[in-house]
């Protein structure tokens, strides 16, 4: 019986390191949907949407989940390495600090809104995105 391959994943961001470990699956999703990637798969590089990341282990019910919020996954001779505008590992998370922030942009949309400003309103998306994201990782 052949060894079971592992993938060697690394998530970064300009902080520094956030995960580094190895994984028998990785799910990212992409700008075009969820990409999932085992050993031996073939080279790619994507564009990351505001999501997390799970890195499934040899035992299927341990998962890692990290908050991604924007960047690109690489991936090569079965290393992944994501770089991440921001990342959170899901018990770095503070959930009071992302609800308060899921509630500030909510509020920043209803007055873009009010105002018909299309920039503010588009930024107060993003971050309503971003809180949204932290929170449900934290849940995971």
């Amino acid at each position: 019986m052949a060894d079971k391959a592992e993938l060697t994943v690394s998530i970064v961001t300009p902080d520094g390191q956030v995960y580094d470990g190895t994984s028998t699956m990785l799910v990212v999703k992409t700008k075009d949907g969820q990409l999932g990637i085992m050993p031996n798969h073939v080279p790619i590089i994507a564009s990351l949407a505001i999501d997390e990341v799970r890195i499934q282990h040899e035992d299927s019910t341990k998962e890692d989940a990290v908050a991604v919020n924007g960047g690109f996954v690489e991936f090569s001779n079965n290393t992944a390495t994501i770089v991440a505008d921001t990342a959170e590992n899901e018990s770095d998370i503070d959930v009071a600090r992302a609800e308060s922030a899921r509630q500030r942009a909510q509020e920043t949309i209803r007055k873009a809104q009010d105002a018909h400003d299309n920039s503010q309103l588009r930024r107060a998306q993003i971050s309503l995105r971003r809180a949204v994201n932290r929170i449900n990782v934290s849940k995971h």
